[in-house]
């Protein structure tokens, strides 16, 4: 059996090191491109949205290097993203591909149900084996989403552009290496202190942005147009509703960003007070969350045609409104291009720039 899986930002750290402890041959896809959405665009329905398109074209790439098995994670409720793995299973099979797939559901529907995917996937292991690799799995990606969220902040205040760039490249080496959970722990501090020692201006003057929305394109560079690196390097201190672990969370604690899942919904109740897929929810208790914490404004990303954020998109004015927070929404398909991308975030820059001269002045972050 040689698996392969979409690409979604670092998810591919987490996969590697999962596969490898369940010994299974995992064949990665190439790093999510044009060439991708091209080949999703090109056998998707048109109206279906950007990550189905982008994902759809990491599988064929996948298949294209070897690999006989798609995995793909399932989901629940009014968002497509529970349908990708049918649609696009039936997209490919009429394209003349020829593989088998599983299906991997979320921890939230019980975990006997998620382990059985694993079982499929190794037959030879039990449930207790399964559990141990998916637990020590997971701690190292944890211990990556805190490497990201550490990078989000201190791009705002690196002394040499691309320093921080730098060392976390370095910081994901070290813990790639590490295999029991022992030396997960140690290569995180390690990994940590490489951060630390980046030569830091905390004299400068910071905005603070938080960044919402829909999971895919929160989490992927590509879809995303490497909108972090460029918001850090214009001296944006940056924190994400969203990270890898968080989301696939059996306790959905959100422990890298730091407030519990139940906790971001029942402040977005007063506004949306029911599930109604994907993010939409924790979007409008993510708004209000930055709000309280003093960031100069949020920004709403979600693809073209997504439910759920369209559902947040016309809640949002009314958030903002009352919790006083500046807010750009980026709508994404794959007509979009960066170079709109960007001058639509020059000017929220310059809003949020000359709010803080103003009544709007909010207190600048310099403590990391």
């Amino acid at each position: 059996m040689k698996v392969t899986a979409p690409q979604m930002g670092l998810l591919q750290i987490l996969l590697e090191d999962l596969f490898e402890r369940l010994g299974v041959e995992f064949i990665s896809a190439p790093e999510s491109s044009e060439e991708a959405l091209e080949i999703g665009s090109r056998l998707g329905p048109e109206l279906a949205c950007l990550p189905l398109k982008i994902t759809l074209g990491n599988f064929v790439q996948g298949l294209e290097k070897g690999a006989d098995t798609l995995v793909m994670a399932g989901g629940f409720g009014p968002c497509r993203f529970g349908y990708y793995g049918q649609i696009q299973q039936l997209i490919m099979r009429r394209a003349g591909y020829k593989f088998n797939t599983i299906t991997i559901e979320p921890p939230i529907g019980g975990l006997n149900k998620f382990v059985a995917a694993f079982k499929k996937l190794c037959p030879g292991k039990n449930t207790y084996q399964l559990y141990q690799f998916i637990r020590t799995s997971f701690l190292k990606a944890q211990a990556i989403d805190f490497v990201e969220k550490k990078s989000l902040q201190l791009r705002a205040y690196e002394a040499q552009k691309g320093s921080v760039s730098k060392a976390k490249k370095r910081a994901l080496k070290i813990l790639g290496g590490a295999q029991t959970r022992a030396e997960i722990e140690e290569a995180k501090n390690a990994a940590l202190e490489e951060l630390d020692n980046v030569a830091l201006d905390l004299s400068r003057e910071v905005l603070r942005v938080g960044l919402m929305g829909e999971f895919y394109l929160l989490l992927e560079p590509f879809a995303n147009f490497d909108i972090e690196e460029y918001l850090g390097h214009e001296h944006i201190y940056l924190e994400r509703g969203v990270y890898i672990s968080d989301w696939i969370s059996p306790s959905a604690k959100n422990k890298v960003f730091g407030l519990p899942h139940k906790e971001i919904v029942k402040t977005a109740s007063p506004y949306l007070g029911h599930f109604v897929g994907g993010e939409g929810q924790p979007t409008i208790g993510h708004a209000i969350h930055f709000a309280g914490e003093g960031f100069d404004g949020v920004i709403h990303l979600y693809p073209f045609t997504c439910m759920p954020e369209i559902i947040a998109d016309g809640i949002l004015p009314k958030v903002i409104k009352e919790h006083d927070i500046s807010l750009l929404t980026l709508v994404i398909d794959e007509q979009s291009g960066r170079a709109g991308l960007i001058t639509r975030l020059e000017a929220f820059i310059d809003l949020l720039k000359s709010r803080r001269g103003g009544a709007g002045r909010r207190e600048l972050c310099k403590v990391i």
